[in-house]
């Protein structure tokens, strides 16, 4: 609605004799206002009245005056309250449809709101309760000019307009706020914010914008995220947030003074990140008697492949026996997870000595895997671990995470609670108090689809999921100029659906993959990278006689008539394929269902025991299978005459032909069942994705070896060994 102007008598004589740019200058000497805010204010609105009896007259808001307000109240909330005094300037929240527009514009989308106070307006009870998350995106500085507006692009924008004063900075980062719904997964963009340089307490009035137009349209708010960093916490203490350990206050009212209260988090992903850091820089630390070692950490993840002899169990069947076996990390394996934890016990079973006295360290480990089973819904707590069932041990787990966070001690003595690697332990801290908060006085009505809180609504991840696709659209691993930003949001967009589990999208990614991806900094590979940074990819020494076998070109392929010997053929070049998609995998799952592991000895994904043959290991017998029916199609339509046999579409007609002969067959991988259903039935979940890179994988590697392999192919006799008394596949398709 339009905000009146104050009442004539409001304003002293003193203060009809000032004028605008006075003010300004007065707020600026007393600190209320910087200087880099005023330049910009008097650069860009130099054309505004000066006198303040001529803002008074005006009935109504010029869009320069508009801009003026909009700008000041985000920068800066006290400088705007003080000028109100003043000038007649609009109440804060009338702000709100100033910073809205249509078409992808900057500042908030005015269809996506029209479009959520629908769905409320039909009684879509889920769509009722959400959780704001708020994340920056980098921009590359660029002027440039608009033929269609005619206008020159690239500067800040808030939504009121852009800021293209010849001493306006251009926009070098954009603020993307997003609303993802607690009891039903659903995502909906809000819209972005072209800026220069921001702050906390920007971001903060920000939210409240955003928090206070959902509020219009009838969606409340229960939650906020922003990453674990300088500026979130920044944002947090300007909301009224409290990170202290002795005093947390987890919430803040809106609007202030309301008795409505907000709870904050800080995402999880980031706040392990500042964790791994901590510990890398201490290297130990304890508490109450414990003491967690990251060089065990290092030692797992540096520890290269090799074989180990060791006694069998009873439960094997062989009893008193020795056996020789090939040991494997796997490195997609996440740092703080059960999978560490278990493998560092066995490492410690076999009896390395690099793993002795590791029981802290493995005690930490499991407590950190604990609290992020809860904070990403998975695990023994599933999607909704708040549940009446799950509460008390929820609590129990908080408080030894509390009890340890506050009492861990570097090598000297001195707490982390109180360094300066101490945000990622509070980032838990507060998150736990939020949870608890939320449980206790928020859960949704019984009509909708899940009256319970999904805590996965309280990460960053279905924003980075959004960001992902945006950078797919904009054409580029960049930083994108404001030019092709803007382009990119207006196409995603345009595909928006507020439905359930339909996010924006532009690629193959699945919403599960983007949370694998974010979280690859803190895998076991990570470690290992940053200890020893990995040389160029190599070849197997015996691989390149192998794959002689399957080249149609090779004299010796023509003339082969051992069949067995093109057998081990395949299966060389099949556990070559998985050896190649093995480097690249950041699913813990996906990796060891490439091998044809012995289970037997340890049914942990995070240390496989893998056999080999000739140097490489051997696949899967679902590996092996895709490889066997594109070897198959290969041989039938790679003969055919007049195809241009380099040409991505021959490629894609191949991978087609694969794939339908595979429709039909015994299921792949029924390790990875579970994935079928991952990403709300994304089509382009782990379990597809899998079988299409295994089949890519393989034909480029048989149509352009020379391109991807290197490979000199030698004339002499096959090196290749028969496994005597073996099967090169023992176990039935469905048993890998």
């Amino acid at each position: 609605h339009r905000q009146q102007p104050p009442a004539a008598g409001r304003c002293g004589p003193a203060q009809r004799r000032r004028s605008v740019p006075s003010i300004l200058r007065e707020l600026a000497e007393k600190r209320q206002l910087s200087e880099e805010i005023v330049s910009l204010l008097q650069a860009q609105f130099s054309d505004l009245p000066r006198e303040l009896h001529s803002w008074r007259q005006m009935a109504d808001y010029s869009p320069e005056m508009r801009q003026f307000a909009c700008l000041l109240q985000l920068y800066h909330i006290k400088a705007y309250d003080y000028l109100r005094k003043i000038l007649p300037l609009p109440h804060p929240y009338s702000l709100t449809n100033w910073l809205s527009n249509n078409e992808a514009a900057a500042g908030f989308s005015s269809d996506i709101f029209l479009r959520l106070q629908e769905k409320v307006e039909r009684g879509d009870q889920a769509c009722r309760y959400c959780a704001v998350l708020v994340q920056d995106v980098s921009l590359q500085k660029q002027q440039e000019w608009d033929p269609q507006s005619k206008q020159l692009t690239g500067f800040v924008d808030l939504g009121a307009g852009v800021l293209d004063a010849d001493e306006a900075p251009l926009a070098s980062e954009a603020i993307i706020l997003m609303a993802v719904g607690i009891s039903s997964p659903w995502t909906a963009p809000l819209g972005y914010f072209l800026v220069n340089s921001t702050s906390g307490r920007f971001l903060a009035q920000l939210l409240r914008q955003a928090i206070h137009k959902l509020n219009n349209v009838g969606i409340v708010v229960l939650a906020v995220t922003s990453g674990a960093s300088a500026r979130g916490a920044e944002t947090a203490r300007a909301l009224g947030i409290r990170i202290d350990p002795k005093r947390i206050q987890c919430t803040f009212q809106h609007p202030p003074g309301s008795a409505h209260s907000i709870a904050y988090f800080f995402d999880v992903h980031h706040a392990l990140l500042l964790i791994r850091n901590a510990l890398q820089c201490f290297q130990k630390v304890e508490w109450l008697g414990d003491t967690m070692w990251w060089q065990h950490v290092v030692e797992l993840a540096t520890l290269g492949e090799q074989k180990v002899l060791e006694l069998c169990g009873p439960e094997s069947g062989r009893a008193g026996s020795k056996g020789s076996y090939r040991l494997k990390v796997n490195l997609a394996t996440l740092l703080f997870s059960e999978g560490v934890a278990e493998a560092l016990e066995h490492f410690q079973k076999l009896g390395l000595a690099s793993f002795q006295n590791c029981s802290g360290t493995v005690k930490f480990v499991r407590l950190m895997s604990s609290l992020c089973n809860v904070f990403y819904g998975r695990g023994p707590y599933g999607k909704e671990p708040l549940l009446a069932g799950n509460y008390t041990k929820i609590s129990t787990l908080f408080d030894e995470a509390r009890s340890c966070f506050v009492n861990l001690t570097d090598s000297v003595g001195r707490y982390v609670i109180k360094s300066k690697r101490k945000l990622g332990f509070l980032s838990f801290l507060l998150n736990a108090e939020s949870l608890k908060w939320l449980s206790s006085n928020h859960t949704c009505p019984k009509g909708t689809p899940s009256h319970h809180l999904h805590t996965r609504a309280f990460n960053l991840d279905p924003l980075e999921q959004f960001l992902r696709a945006l950078q797919q659209a904009c054409g580029s691993s960049g930083s994108p100029t404001c030019t092709v930003f803007q382009a990119a949001y207006h196409k995603l967009l345009a595909s928006c659906s507020l439905a359930p589990g339909s996010p924006p999208s532009s690629g193959n990614a699945s919403p599960w993959d983007i949370s694998l991806s974010q979280r690859r900094a803190v895998t076991l590979g990570s470690i290992r990278a940053q200890c020893h940074p990995a040389p160029g990819r190599t070849l197997a020494p015996e691989y390149p006689c192998s794959a002689g076998l399957l080249l149609p070109s090779c004299a010796l392929s023509n003339a082969l008539t051992d069949l067995s010997l093109y057998a081990q053929s395949l299966t060389c070049t099949a556990g070559w394929v998985a050896e190649q998609l093995a480097l690249d995998l950041q699913c813990e799952a996906c990796l060891a269902s490439l091998f044809e592991a012995d289970e037997s000895r340890l049914r942990c994904r995070s240390v496989l025991y893998i056999k080999k043959l000739g140097g490489v290991s051997l696949p899967s017998a679902s590996v092996h299978h895709i490889t066997s029916i594109s070897e198959q199609i290969l041989n039938q339509y790679g003969k055919v005459g007049g195809a241009n046999k380099n040409t991505k579409l021959w490629h894609l007609c191949l991978e087609q032909k694969v794939f339908q002969e595979l429709l039909g067959e015994s299921p792949l991988f029924p390790t990875l069942t579970k994935h079928l259903f991952e990403g709300e039935l994304s089509i382009n979940n782990h379990y597809t994705v899998l079988v299409k890179e295994i089949t890519r994988c393989y034909l480029n590697v048989r149509t352009c070896p020379a391109q991807h392999l290197n490979l000199k192919y030698p004339c002499g006799r096959h090196k290749l060994k028969r496994l005597k008394g073996k099967h090169l596949f023992p176990s039935p398709l469905g048993s890998c």
